[in-house]
């Protein structure tokens, strides 16, 4: 740690008990990433906010983001300093992330983040450029920077851009070897940067929930024996699920109730896709849903949480669903990492990328009351041993190991 920090002393964690002394420091932190929780919801967003609040009970923790909010640009919630760097713009562009968009964030948060010292910043990977503008303030201010990893794309930029992917796959490489401290969000995905020749500084830090704050949620009033919800873009393969329905209504004679939560530039074709297939009486497109409360109520009123999606990193969707007892099915593909969340035939199930088995398992789930119960038993088991405040613990010491070696 820098000569001046603050410290105080702190010997109740048994974590540190290998350390020459029990000094702990208290550390100024910086989240940088454009998106902010509430204004945008995502994973990576209720990531960070999660993580943010409560390690603000013992540090003093900042969040770099675009500036959502009405009011002055600096301002103070449960405990987070905000900073909107700039005004928001639009995330997404024909259904892809911005690039111009990256590019003006990271512009505008350089100088923002060279205004104060730091102990660590972490900057959170995609997309990509602010972890440069981060990498500057470790060179100015001599903080610790880390990065936080939730996808490996490598080859897949190909099929995101076509020819123009080399340029994403190469800063993704550059990218890679900007922090000594890498925080994979699984181990799925430490495993896919070590593919990329990045094998050491490197600290699993998943993904969590707020496990008890669900138990306090009510269901909604809507039943749903099947549920989606997450952003409706093509990658997740939603019109697998439509087809799925099909395949279970003429398995079990009679439609399941399906509820689609989520918007995104798929949805006009999605709602046509159910036309054609003849579902559309059975499947309701919700929409985005503003409330989290409203979005956990609906899936404590649903048997089977189903994410076709063929890219993911560790998806809070899955962790949430666990908490809630609802066991989840989703597909195995070389690039899901949602495969590392569900335990198969324990918390859900894992199938082939095809609407014929994920129709088998909804049927296994819907038609079986001892197979319902086995598996929302192990999946609430699941959504508990990744409650917040166990994975906060697991950061903080991954960030203090970083300032100690860094």
């Amino acid at each position: 740690m820098r000569p001046g920090a603050n410290t105080k002393l702190r010997i109740d964690i048994p974590e540190f008990s290998t350390w020459p002394e029990y000094l702990i420091c208290t550390m100024k932190i910086a989240f940088v990433y454009d998106a902010v929780y509430p204004w945008e919801k995502g994973g990576a967003q209720k990531r960070i906010w999660e993580l943010a609040r409560r390690l603000a009970d013992d540090h003093e923790v900042h969040l770099f983001g675009m500036h959502y909010w009405d009011g002055p640009s600096v301002v103070q919630r449960d405990d987070v300093i905000l900073h909107g760097v700039c005004e928001p713009y639009e995330l997404y562009t024909d259904g892809r992330r911005s690039i111009p968009q990256a590019l003006r964030f990271a512009a505008k948060v350089l100088p923002a983040l060279l205004k104060e010292d730091f102990d660590i910043v972490d900057c959170q990977e995609f997309p990509y450029f602010p972890c440069f503008s981060a990498k500057v303030h470790e060179l100015v201010w001599r903080s610790t920077l880390v990065i936080t990893w939730y996808e490996v794309w490598d080859d897949y930029w190909y099929d995101y851009l076509g020819p123009k992917g080399v340029f994403g796959k190469f800063v993704e490489r550059g990218t890679i070897d900007l922090a000594d401290t890498i925080i994979p969000i699984s181990d799925y995905i430490e495993a896919d940067l070590k593919e990329l020749g990045r094998t050491d500084g490197l600290s699993v830090v998943p993904n969590g929930v707020d496990y008890h704050g669900l138990q306090e949620i009510s269901p909604a009033d809507s039943q749903w024996d099947v549920i989606y919800f997450g952003r409706l873009s093509e990658h997740k393969n939603v019109d697998l699920l439509l087809e799925a329905t099909k395949f279970v209504t003429e398995e079990m004679g009679e439609a399941p109730s399906v509820g689609i939560i989520g918007d995104g530039p798929e949805r006009d074709d999605l709602e046509a896709y159910a036309r054609e297939l003849g579902v559309d009486d059975t499947v309701e497109f919700l929409g985005f849903v503003e409330a989290d409360e409203d979005v956990i109520g609906h899936l404590k009123s649903s048997t089977v949480f189903v994410l076709p999606s063929i890219r993911e990193g560790f998806p809070n969707t899955i962790l949430e669903a666990n908490a809630c007892g609802v066991p989840s099915i989703v597909v195995d593909h070389p690039e899901n990492g949602s495969v590392a969340v569900v335990e198969d035939g324990e918390t859900g199930y894992i199938t082939e990328v095809s609407s014929q088995a994920i129709a088998e398992r909804v049927v296994d789930v819907l038609s079986s009351d001892e197979t319902r119960e086995q598996l929302s038993d192990g999946a609430r088991a699941f959504g508990k041993e990744h409650d917040w405040d166990r994975i906060v613990d697991r950061l903080e010491t991954t960030y203090l190991d970083a300032v100690r070696h860094g």
